[in-house]
């Protein structure tokens, strides 16, 4: 027994030592493991993102594709070059923007620059709002006090074999929503009620690298509750691109802005000025133009640009438009010679892709004209523009498929009295050529930096547009840049008149002004005295003047002619005529009354504009753009003699009741109700801008400058007068007179309680004219007058006392 135990113990002892030999040696080895002398982390190699399967694109940056993975190689030498982002829609769903956002719209501008925080690339927007030149102690406070947001930060991955760039994957920047370069803005995604981008169903589509710009194609799809098309699928795709443009370190020297010539501009503070302030400075948009040869084109010799101005025509365009959209592009040349240039643009015929495949409408190098397949009515001359310096780097002219049928509609409304070849639904291929060729020409004078300038067109006397040797040599306004789009002033029997807008006079002084290089200038202050010069010259002739404020009536949109009265009377003396045949020029000639009911809602607009051209005259004020040095005010009061001459007319021709615009044989072919809300709501709106507190103001102000002015309390008591006629005699009121009547009671109301109105002699006016009114109807509901008179007169006292003692 003893003997069995000793062995027990001895074999327990020997199996523990060996045991704990074990774990010794497997401590030791898991010691020797850990204690071993680390190896060194991998290095990121360019090899490891550049594979054989990657696809490179060289350009300005070089883009590598690897499954869908891209990468951009940014040179390090660009590391705080300043670039252009310009975000655009691709391609949308209808509907979207309400019918004015299409194939090409730009959404946003931004100057990025590319810049190095340790490991880290980041994409900074840089404003140029503020500035001050580098070499100025006050520059470090310009930098301090606008610091530049950051969008995004990317890691950055690796560099190229020989350290002269390094590699930054685009990839999740391009793919998400961030917000800076969103093709969707907030105001769309509270209208659709947008949830969020779907990541699923969103990814880059291309990404192009080009010599001096990137092009990115994105595809997005939010979730949204209320999508503008395709309702059941809550769903909104968007295709954008965004164009990532090198900007020119050599600047182009801007041009001095100058409010007497209309170009648009772009302006920031200069805290580097040497005045008690900081100033604002402004300069034009324009194109970078330089002569070929600088020496001959200083001697006064047309000489070409280096580099000219070229539209390339979208490929959707119809066949039988190309030429009148190519020739509305060309006809600037002849304007352009006036500056000293030769073939300074031109509209080219875009290359099919067998001939450039790489070429993209897109591609922010080429600027373009689009056809877009919309049911929106218009056409937009919109650019991009380096906010630096003004110089314009790209121009897209977008036309909407329909914008002609509103060209035909007009010209058989305003031209069809005097032109028989307006009186048809076919209006001529060549005429309506013409008119397409005019409307690039004006969206181009928008690109080359020229905004509305509706002064224009009250350049020349009413009379003159009845002469075919006027109209034809100068046209129906001094530029294309007004809103005066056919000529109808000219009446029947006048003969060899133009009816369609041309280019103007204004045109050449514009693009001299803006354009014309002046020798031996080293800065844009040293210009502006020569510039000053080019202006003044011209002095107060009205075929040079540039104007477009609303309260001056005579920069009105659409009015042609220095008289209104006298132009809108012509006017409607034409639209009269138009009425009377218009079935027979439409409805008799189709079989369905679609065109006759499309033609005559567009004829009561015809006819609004004409009689808003004589309200402008009442409250108005003229605005004459000046210098010091130059004589005359630069506001001025319309007398009081035309003023009481346009309400006078307004009574006759807007006020009493115009029974040939609700022809019976018109209105009871296409509208079963509405009759008199129809005729109310015309009259309404000039009745409104009588009584718009701002003309009222400009009335009274007239008090302080003029010795003989039409006080605001006179035009409201002949106004009152006017519509209330019937009152002073035994007379029935019609229906349209009853809704006018009690519309001026309304209006009166409205504005003696107006916020706009208070501490002012407004209300004083209204209470007295009320009261007098009280006593006038008091007085006229005891006349012998129909049932439906007396009910209106009692009806009307009743609304007055309600407004003068409200309880």
């Amino acid at each position: 027994m003893k003997k069995l135990l000793l062995c027990c113990l001895i074999l327990a002892f020997t199996f523990t030592s060996e045991i704990n030999a074990q774990r010794k040696k497997s401590k030791k080895d898991k010691n020797e493991q850990t204690t071993a002398k680390p190896e060194k982390s991998k290095t990121p190699k360019y090899d490891d993102f550049i594979t054989s399967k990657t696809k490179t694109d060289d350009g300005v940056f070089k883009v590598h594709e690897t499954n869908n993975q891209f990468i951009y190689e940014i040179p390090k030498s660009f590391l705080g070059k300043e670039m252009l982002l310009v975000t655009r829609i691709k391609e949308l769903p209808a509907g979207l923007g309400g019918g004015y956002v299409n194939a090409g719209s730009k959404i946003n501008t931004q100057v990025i620059v590319w810049e190095q925080f340790k490991n880290k690339i980041l994409l900074k927007v840089k404003s140029y709002n503020a500035v001050a030149n580098d070499s100025l102690p006050i520059y470090k406070s310009v930098v301090a006090n606008n610091l530049e947001p950051i969008i995004y930060a990317f890691e950055i991955k690796t560099q190229n074999t020989d350290s002269t760039a390094v590699l930054v994957d685009v990839s999740d920047f391009f793919s998400s929503d961030v917000k800076a370069i969103t093709g969707l803005p907030d105001s769309f995604r509270k209208t659709y009620k947008v949830k969020k981008l779907d990541a699923s169903r969103s990814f880059i589509n291309s990404i192009k690298s080009y010599p001096n710009n990137i092009e990115v194609i994105q595809d997005f799809t939010f979730d949204a509750d209320e999508p503008p098309s395709n309702s059941s699928t809550n769903t909104i795709t968007l295709r954008v691109n965004q164009s990532m443009i090198l900007l020119p370190e050599d600047k182009m020297m801007p041009r001095v802005y100058d409010k007497r010539v209309g170009y648009f501009s772009l302006g920031s503070v200069d805290y580097g000025s040497e005045a008690l302030k900081a100033d604002d400075k402004r300069y034009i948009k324009r194109w970078r133009l330089e002569p070929k040869d600088l020496a001959a084109y200083n001697r006064g010799e047309l000489v070409e640009p280096i580099k000219p101005i070229v539209y390339y025509l979208d490929p959707a365009t119809p066949d039988k438009l190309k030429k009148y959209i190519k020739q509305g592009v060309d006809d600037w040349q002849k304007v352009f010679e006036t500056a000293g240039f030769k073939n300074a643009i031109m509209a080219k015929y875009a290359p099919t892709e067998q001939e450039d495949p790489e070429f993209s409408m897109e591609d922010v190098r080429y600027s373009s004209i689009r056809y877009v397949a919309s049911t929106t009515r218009n056409a937009t001359g919109p650019s991009v523009s380096d906010p630096r310096t003004g110089e314009i780097i790209e121009s897209d002219i977008i036309w909407y498929h329909n914008h002609l049928r509103s060209y035909r509609n007009r010209y058989l409304l305003e031209t069809g009295a005097a032109n028989p070849s307006a009186r048809t639904l076919d209006t001529p291929a060549e005429e309506i050529g013409e008119m397409m060729r005019m409307v690039i020409s004006h969206e181009v004078g928008h690109a080359l930096g020229l905004p509305h300038n509706m002064a224009a067109s009250y350049a020349y006397p009413v009379d003159s547009l009845r002469s075919g040797t006027f109209t034809q040599k100068m046209g129906i306004a001094a530029t294309i840049m007004d809103y005066a789009r056919y000529n109808y002033v000219a009446q029947p029997g006048d003969k060899n008149i133009r009816f369609i807008r041309q280019l103007g006079p204004y045109d050449h002084y514009a693009i001299n002004w803006g354009y014309r290089k002046i020798p031996n200038i080293k800065d844009p202050e040293q210009e502006v005295n020569t510039l000053d010069k080019w202006i003044e010259e011209k002095g107060d002739d009205p075929i040079y003047r540039f104007g477009g404020e609303r309260f001056d009536p005579s920069a009105q949109t659409e009015g042609i002619g220095n008289d209104q009265v006298k132009a809108s009377t012509y006017g409607i003396k034409n639209l009269k005529i138009v009425a009377e045949n218009l079935p027979n020029w439409t409805s008799d000639q189709t079989n369905n009354y679609e065109d006759l009911s499309e033609l005559y809602g567009e004829l009561l607009s015809v006819w609004s504009r004409y009689v808003g051209h004589v309200s402008g005259n009442i409250g108005g004020v003229y605005e004459f753009n000046k210098k010091p040095n130059q004589a005359g005010n630069i506001y001025i009061p319309v007398t009081k003699e035309k003023q009481k001459e346009s309400l006078i007319w307004l009574q006759k021709n807007a006020f009493e009741t115009q029974d040939w615009l609700v022809a019976k044989s018109i209105l009871t072919n296409f509208k079963e109700d509405g009759y008199a809300d129809l005729m109310l709501s015309l009259q309404n709106r000039q009745l409104y801008s009588l009584l718009n507190p701002n003309t009222l103001k400009r009335m009274i102000d007239a008090e302080v400058i003029q010795d003989d002015y039409y006080a605001a309390s006179d035009m409201i008591r002949d106004l009152r007068t006017g519509i209330f006629t019937e009152a002073n005699y035994v007379k029935n009121v019609d229906l349209f007179r009853r809704n006018l009547q009690k519309s001026l009671i309304d209006r009166l109301g409205v504005l003696l309680v107006s916020s706009e109105t208070k501490n002012t002699d407004i209300s004083s006016i209204i209470r007295g004219e009320l009261a007098m009114l009280d006593f006038q109807l008091t007085i006229a509901k005891n006349r012998r007058i129909n049932r439906i008179t007396k009910y209106h007169y009692r009806d009307c006292l009743v609304t007055i006392k309600e407004i003068l003692d409200p309880k």
